[in-house]
C-alpha cells in the first residue's frame, strides 16, 4: 500500500477522484488525506471496532435543570460525516466480533459477581452453596456423536484424544426407511456430520422444535420444584419459616431461603437446547426482598444437589393439543442431568472463574454451530432456509414453519431463524447478581472520567445541574465505506494492543517485543 507523506497534500480534484475509486486503498488514502481526518478518528473512536455501527443524526441540547435555560445545542450536521457512531452491541461473534466481546466479558462479571461477591454484591455470597447443574434435552433419534471416554489433552478446546466408534454395534438394524443405524466412524470436533440423524426420515423433528419452543417453561417449573423440594426439607428438619406481610398487610409465613438462578442455553450440534444454570442458596429477609443473607445453617451444597437432581427426574408435562398432534407432546428433561458442586478455592474439581468463563462462552452463540445463520424469517425468505425434503436444518426450520400456522403456535414461526428456541441465551434471578445495565452505566462513567479528567477537588460529588436532551433518528447502519471501516477498526486494534502492552510487567519479553508493521497491511496506513 502507498504510504502517505504528511508533507504532501493531494490536491482536491485528485481527493475526489480518489475517494470515488473502487479501491480501499484510495478511498483510505482520500479520507486520511482529508483536514478532518484526526477529529474523524477521535469522533468514530467510541464505536471503531464495530462491524456495522449505528448511524444516528440530529441536535444534542443541553438544558440547566433548576430553570430550563438552554446552555447549549450541538447539531450532527456540523460533526464529521454528519452523524455520531453508536456501536451495535450485537452479542453475536458472527455478527460483530468486537460488541460480541464486551458483551462476553461483561456476562463474566454478571456471572462470576454471584459467586465471589463485588460489583455492588457482598462478599459473603461465596460462602453460600452452590450448584452448576447442566441440564440436557431427551432424544428425538440417534445422531452421530462424538465421545471421548478419557481424555489425555492438556486443553478441551484444541482436543485431539482418540474419540471412540460413533453407533458400533454386533448385530444388523435397519430402519423402516431401509438405513442401518449403525456408524463405526471416530469423527473428529470438524467433521460436518456431527449431530446429524443417522437417517433424516426417522427423526422426530416436531417433538425437538416444540421442546425448544417450551424449554422455557420446563425451567419455570423446574425452579418451582426445586423450591418445593427443599421446603419440604426445612418442614422435616424443623428449620422454622419466617413471618413476613403480604401485600394486603395480612401476615403470612415465607421459606427461610431463598435461591438465586444464574442461567445459559447452549445450542446442540443436533439443533437441540442444553441448559448450563448456576445454582446459589441465600437467607432470606422477610422484610427486604433485595438483601442477600447467608442461608439457613440447616441446609448445604449436597440439599441443593439433592433438589436439583430430584427435580430434573420428576418434573414433566404436556403440551396443549396442535391439529397435527391432539394429545400433544411431552415436554421432559433428558436423562443425562449433571450437577457439581462449585467452590471458589482453585482446588475444587469445578471452581468460580471455570464456571464464570464456560458460561461467558457461550453466551455470544447462537445456532451458528449447527451451520444455520439467519435473521428472523418471514413468509418471502423462509423457503431459502425450510425445506421438508432438505438437510436436517432446512427440516428442523420447517417444522418450526409448518406447526407454527395455528393462531397459538405462532411463537415458533417468530423463533423459527433460532429452530424454535425462543428465549435469551442468558437469564438470571434479580438478587443473583449485577446487572449488564449497571455494568454499561459504569463503562459510560469510565470512559468520561478518562475523556475530562479526574474531580481533583476533594470534594464530594454533588447532583447533577444540567440535563443532556437529545433529539436523535435513525439514519442508517455501517460504515459510509469499507476504507472508513478498514481505518476505524485498524486504529481500534491499536488502541487494544497499547492497552494489553499496558497490562503486562514492566520488562517482560512480550513488553520488550516491538509491533510489526507490514508494508501493504492497514496498520500502514496514517
Amino acid at each position: 500500500m502507498t504510504y502517505i507523506d504528511a508533507a504532501v497534500t493531494p490536491e482536491p480534484a485528485t481527493l475526489a477522484q480518489l475517494a470515488r475509486s473502487t479501491d480501499i486503498r484510495d478511498q483510505a488514502i482520500a479520507r486520511a488525506a482529508r483536514p478532518d481526518y484526526p477529529a474523524w478518528v477521535s469522533h468514530v473512536r467510541a464505536a471503531s471496532g464495530c462491524a456495522r455501527p449505528v448511524r444516528l443524526a440530529g441536535t444534542m441540547t443541553t438544558i440547566e435543570a433548576a430553570t430550563g435555560r438552554l446552555l447549549a445545542s450541538v447539531d450532527t450536521a456540523h460533526l464529521p460525516d454528519g452523524v455520531i457512531y453508536k456501536a451495535c452491541g450485537n452479542r453475536r461473534a458472527t455478527v460483530c466480533p468486537s460488541c460480541s466481546e464486551v458483551y462476553k466479558r461483561d456476562a463474566y462479571q454478571v456471572v462470576r459477581s454471584g459467586l465471589v461477591g463485588g460489583k455492588g454484591i457482598p462478599e459473603h455470597v461465596a460462602r453460600h452453596p452452590a450448584v452448576f447443574p447442566t441440564f440436557t434435552a431427551p432424544s428425538f433419534g440417534p445422531v452421530h456423536t462424538r465421545a471421548v471416554k478419557r481424555h489425555t489433552c492438556g486443553k478441551r478446546a484444541a482436543c485431539d484424544c482418540r474419540a471412540e466408534p460413533c453407533h458400533a454395534r454386533r448385530d444388523l438394524v435397519v430402519c423402516p426407511h431401509g438405513k442401518r443405524m449403525v456408524c463405526f466412524a471416530r469423527h473428529e470436533e470438524t467433521d460436518r456430520v456431527l449431530g446429524t440423524p443417522m437417517c433424516l426420515d426417522c427423526y422426530d423433528y416436531a417433538a425437538q422444535v416444540v421442546w425448544n419452543i417450551r424449554s422455557g417453561e420446563l425451567w419455570r417449573r423446574t425452579t418451582i420444584a426445586v423450591n418445593r423440594y427443599l421446603e419440604r426439607l426445612c418442614a422435616e428438619r424443623r428449620i422454622p419459616r419466617l413471618l413476613t406481610m403480604d401485600r394486603n398487610g395480612r401476615p403470612r409465613t415465607v421459606a427461610p431461603f431463598r435461591l438465586s438462578f444464574g442461567k445459559v442455553a447452549e445450542m446442540q450440534r443436533r439443533g437441540v437446547v442444553h441448559f448450563h444454570a448456576i445454582v446459589r442458596l441465600d437467607g432470606r429477609d422477610p422484610f427486604d426482598p433485595k438483601a442477600i443473607l447467608p442461608p439457613p445453617a440447616g441446609l448445604n451444597a449436597h440439599d441443593l444437589v439433592d433438589a436439583v437432581d430430584h427435580a430434573a427426574r420428576t418434573v414433566a408435562f404436556t403440551t396443549d393439543t396442535h391439529p397435527a398432534n391432539p394429545d400433544g407432546w411431552p415436554i421432559a428433561w433428558g436423562r443425562e442431568v449433571y450437577t457439581k458442586v462449585i467452590t471458589v478455592a482453585a482446588d475444587g474439581e469445578v471452581t468460580d472463574g471455570m464456571v464464570a468463563a464456560y458460561l461467558a462462552k457461550y453466551a455470544t452463540k447462537a445456532t451458528e454451530i449447527t451451520g444455520h445463520n439467519s435473521g428472523r424469517l418471514t413468509d418471502t425468505t423462509v423457503d431459502l432456509y425450510a425445506d421438508p425434503d432438505g438437510s436436517h436444518v432446512e427440516r428442523l426450520v420447517d417444522a418450526c414453519w409448518t406447526l407454527g400456522t395455528p393462531r397459538d403456535w405462532r411463537r415458533l414461526r417468530r423463533w423459527a431463524h433460532m429452530l424454535g428456541f425462543g428465549g435469551h441465551f442468558l437469564t438470571k434471578s434479580r438478587t443473583y447478581s449485577v446487572t449488564f445495565a449497571v455494568l454499561r452505566h459504569n463503562r459510560i462513567v469510565h470512559r468520561r472520567t478518562q475523556a475530562s479528567g479526574p474531580d481533583t477537588t476533594g470534594q464530594p460529588t454533588e447532583a447533577p445541574t444540567t440535563l443532556v436532551v437529545n433529539f436523535l433518528e435513525f439514519v442508517g447502519a455501517g460504515w459510509l465505506s469499507p476504507a472508513d471501516a478498514m481505518l476505524a477498526n485498524t486504529s481500534a486494534a491499536m488502541a487494544r494492543e497499547h492497552q494489553q502492552k499496558a497490562r503486562q510487567p514492566e520488562g517482560s519479553a512480550a513488553a520488550r517485543q516491538p509491533r510489526r508493521v507490514t508494508r501493504g497491511s492497514a496498520s500502514s496506513l496514517p
